[in-house]
């Protein structure tokens, strides 16, 4: 487990966005993940913030807020004059600017795209949504579990004859959305710097959802996908591509798929292939079922894991967040690292030349506000003009 320190903080300026400056006016979930995503590969966050409400004697601090880390706050009322002006002398230096509002609200602070472009014609205008900016439902409240409802995805997502499950919110905050609306203002910055001009990205989670699922559009325009629900391939309709209770209450995986990988599972199981059911005869799939049921329930997870340790039949154990971080494999890749006493995953993708890394902890409100200002090449006159904005 990786400590941060100070040159991981160096190695942070070194990352692949490293000399882009980024704002980013508060929200929750996919547009601080967003945040994250160009924050560990070395941009400069500033998030402008709502002022602080907390209640006396509150004392908590943010370190747990990890969607935060390597960011600067600055507090700013955007409800005043004062600070909507501070938010737009900030949008004027920025290269990219982040927002999660319901459309049509940065427009009535008269921090919309039309007004910020005009003063920064380079600027990438990123808009993080559920419904998107336009349509019937682009005005109406929702969540993850709304939008890959409409995307379709929550429908494929389940066992047979059972009710469909939602897949935490990865699929819209987080795939869909952040790293979708981080992907949108890397291609927009590329473009930019091309180009000379900047663009609004508009990405909403009901369309990063329905374009994570593209392989299933493709499948089932083949005839090759069934809409019911855990009857396919791969969402636990078949006995080879599922999960299995094993003698202690916990769970394995097994993805064997190819022929090869399938022979060796049913080796290492000790299972002889003649005396079982063809690999892909779907009417003697439940037969398969329940034989490997039966034998995972003969030993523990941990007991399977020896047995399977270095094959090639596509074994995992199930395992939780507390007990992955502790994985030899994720050890060994250094995945998870620790910030400010907190654990959590390391910076992804990996670089060869320009690793990313966490710059800092997660700032509390107004945390390095006065040092982000300077850096963004304001003088100690305007900085303090600024600051009393706040």
């Amino acid at each position: 487990m990786q400590q941060t320190s100070k040159a991981s903080a160096k190695t942070a300026a070194r990352g692949p966005l490293s000399g882009l400056r980024v704002i980013e006016f508060e929200a929750i979930g996919p547009a601080p993940f967003c945040g994250m995503m160009l924050a560990d590969m070395g941009a400069d966050v500033l998030l402008v913030e709502r002022p602080p409400v907390a209640a006396p004697g509150d004392t908590k601090k943010r370190r747990h807020d990890i969607m935060l880390r390597g960011a600067r706050s600055l507090t700013l009322d955007l409800k005043t004059d004062a600070g909507r002006e501070t938010a737009g002398l900030l949008a004027a230096k920025a290269d990219a600017l982040l927002e999660g509002f319901r459309p049509g609200v940065m427009e009535r602070l008269g921090l919309g795209p039309d007004a910020l472009l005009a003063k920064n014609p380079k600027l990438v205008y990123g808009r993080m949504t559920g419904w998107g900016q336009t349509g019937p439902m682009a005005h109406s409240a929702g969540h993850d579990i709304n939008y890959i409802a409409l995307s379709g995805v929550l429908n494929a997502i389940g066992r047979r004859g059972e009710a469909p499950v939602p897949p935490l919110n990865l699929i819209g905050d987080f795939g869909g959305g952040g790293m979708l609306l981080a992907f949108g203002v890397c291609c927009a910055l590329i473009s930019a710097q091309r180009s000379g001009q900047g663009q609004v990205v508009d990405a909403a989670m009901v369309d990063g959802a329905a374009i994570l699922a593209s392989m299933f559009w493709g499948r089932l325009g083949t005839g090759l996908w069934s809409e019911e629900r855990g009857t396919n391939l791969l969402d636990t309709g078949s006995p080879w591509y599922d999960v299995y209770a094993t003698a202690d209450g916990k769970y394995v995986s097994i993805g064997a798929i190819e022929p090869k990988f399938y022979a060796e599972f049913l080796q290492k199981m000790g299972f002889v292939a003649a005396e079982l059911p063809d690999q892909n005869d779907r009417n003697r799939w439940p037969e398969l079922r329940t034989r490997f049921a039966a034998a995972f329930k003969t030993k523990t997870r941990d007991a399977w894991s020896k047995v399977f340790e270095n094959s090639d039949a596509c074994f995992a154990p199930v395992l939780a967040f507390s007990e992955a971080r502790r994985d030899a494999h994720n050890v060994a890749r250094n995945a998870f690292i620790t910030v400010d006493g907190i654990e959590q995953p390391a910076p992804a993708p990996r670089f060869s030349l320009t690793p990313g890394a966490v710059r800092s902890a997660p700032p509390e409100r107004g945390e390095g506000a006065r040092e982000a200002l300077a850096d963004w090449g304001f003088s100690p006159v305007e900085a303090d003009r600024l600051l009393k904005s706040a």
